[in-house]
C-alpha cells in the first residue's frame, strides 16, 4: 500500500489505469482542485514503485481527457474546469478538517455551523 502525494490515503495503486482512476476519482470529487499541482511523474513512479512509464501513461490519460494540464517548469496541474472545486477551497476545507479533529468537534455540528453561516450570506 502506498501513501501517495503523502495526502494519508493509503491505496494499491500498481499499473497506469488505477494510478488513473486514483488521481480521476480525486479530481471529480473535488479532492483535488481547480489549478492543484500533482507530484511529478518521477515522483509517482518512486512513491509506488512502479516503472517511470507506468505512471506517464496515467498522466497522459488525465491529459487527454481535459482533467489535468502539463506545462513545462509548471509541472502537471488539475484542469482550471475539472474539479468541481477551485484549490483554494480545497485547501481551506482541509484546514477547516484539522482545525475539526484537533478540536474534537464533531463534523455533523460543523457542517451545521457552515449551513447556517452560508444561509446568512444569501
Amino acid at each position: 500500500m502506498t501513501d501517495v502525494g503523502g495526502n494519508g490515503q493509503f491505496e494499491e495503486l500498481t499499473s497506469s489505469a488505477t494510478i488513473y482512476e486514483y488521481y480521476r476519482g480525486s479530481i471529480a470529487t473535488g479532492r483535488l482542485g481547480s489549478g492543484e499541482r500533482l507530484p511529478t511523474v518521477r515522483q509517482v513512479a518512486a512513491d509506488l514503485g512502479v516503472a517511470v512509464g507506468t505512471a506517464a501513461r496515467a498522466y497522459r490519460q488525465l491529459e487527454r481527457e481535459g482533467l489535468v494540464v502539463t506545462r513545462t517548469g509548471a509541472g502537471t496541474r488539475v484542469a482550471p474546469a475539472a474539479s468541481p472545486l477551485p484549490g483554494a477551497i480545497v485547501n481551506a476545507i482541509r484546514e477547516l478538517i484539522t482545525a475539526t479533529i484537533r478540536e474534537r468537534i464533531p463534523v455533523e455540528e460543523v457542517l451545521a455551523a457552515i449551513r447556517v453561516e452560508a444561509a446568512a450570506r444569501r
